[in-house]
């Protein structure tokens, strides 16, 4: 995979030795707050790989991706949808939690341009190693990330696109976290779904 924008050692680097090294990453300021990087975590190789903005509070303290409500959202999500969540890597653009502290509770906040630049080169080396065929992209953080500033999803959203610089195709969804706020859950819900049986299909 070209570079575009990584971390030509980093690409380098094993799966095993990237999450060790991203455990240490200093590239923006968000460390400082955060309990500990936050990698991917799934099989290499996937066919699949879903990329969400960052993790939130549950997934901070616990070290992995989508455990929190949006996590279990997107499980069940995915089961509706008929694909094996065992079988997918998920990860985040950005392997920090950017926060705002509200008295006891820490309110997310969306990561900007410079801290998703920060991090592309550990999603690059993650992209590397996985070689899905199929990348799902949940919400506008991650998608821009991957597809460059001007990507809209509410304009691509289902689109399914070859994803520069690599073999894989990719398309992009709302984040689950985005069901969850939605004026109607079931309808929001619903969409979700459809979106990930259409990428299954594009994976048959």
């Amino acid at each position: 995979m070209p570079d575009r924008g990584g971390d030509p050692e980093i690409q380098d680097l094993s799966l095993p030795e990237l999450r060790r090294a991203a455990a240490g990453c200093e590239r923006c300021d968000l460390y400082r707050d955060a309990t500990q990087t936050v990698f991917g975590k799934g099989p290499a190789p996937a066919r699949l790989m879903m990329v969400g903005e960052q993790p939130g509070d549950q997934e901070d303290r616990a070290g992995e991706p989508f455990v929190g409500p949006a996590g279990r959202l997107l499980d069940r999500a995915l089961a509706d949808a008929g694909i094996d969540r065992a079988q997918v890597y998920v990860t985040n653009a950005v392997k920090h939690f950017r926060f705002t502290e509200r008295g006891k509770r820490r309110i997310h906040q969306k990561p900007n341009r410079t801290e998703a630049v920060a991090c592309r080169p550990w999603l690059l080396g993650e992209l590397a190693r996985v070689a899905p065929e199929l990348v799902v992209c949940l919400g506008a953080v991650a998608a821009q990330s991957l597809l460059g500033s001007s990507f809209r999803l509410t304009r691509h959203r289902g689109e399914v696109m070859d994803l520069p610089g690599s073999t894989a195709k990719v398309t992009a969804t709302v984040h689950p976290s985005a069901v969850l706020r939605a004026p109607d859950r079931d309808e929001a819900y619903e969409g979700l779904v459809a979106d990930l049986t259409a990428a299954r299909g594009v994976m048959a």
